[in-house]
């Protein structure tokens, strides 16, 4: 992540969620671990819809091996919220998202987080190159 607080259009890429009554936690605002499950949703949504990524019966599977998230703004239920997705990192076998999540139409994130994934052989747990249609799609999302 840079040192400058990210804005919407520093994303490629969007995935609109709308907040879930248990998503609050009992101080009333969404709960920190929340969070990582919205990035999982952004990440593997956009894996499974752009790159082709099959998740039940594919030969490659991504392993979240590192994930931060710094949080600015509280969101809480009822909310519509967009994660904006990039890529920061694009390796053989791995790839860094950065991620924010924002209130709906709002520029400033609430969130601000970063998500590394190796993909893997499923059979093996062995990392393996990335498939070349998941590579394309990554990279429509890479900043540099």
């Amino acid at each position: 992540m840079s040192e400058s607080m990210p804005q919407r259009g520093d994303y490629r890429h969007f995935q609109p969620i709308i907040t879930r009554w248990h998503d609050n936690d009992v101080y009333g605002h969404v709960n920190n671990v929340t969070y990582y499950s919205f990035f999982d949703t952004a990440v593997n949504t956009y894996l499974i819809e752009q790159g082709g990524l099959d998740i039940h019966d594919g030969e490659v599977v991504g392993f979240v091996v590192s994930s931060a998230c710094d949080y600015f703004a509280s969101i809480a239920f009822p909310e519509r919220i967009e994660v904006g997705l990039r890529v920061g990192k694009l390796g053989n076998s791995s790839v860094q998202y950065e991620l924010a999540v924002f209130k709906s139409g709002e520029e400033e994130p609430c969130a601000v987080g970063r998500v590394v994934h190796v993909f893997v052989d499923r059979a093996s747990n062995q990392p393996v190159p990335i498939p070349v249609v998941l590579r394309a799609a990554l990279e429509q999302l890479l900043v540099t």
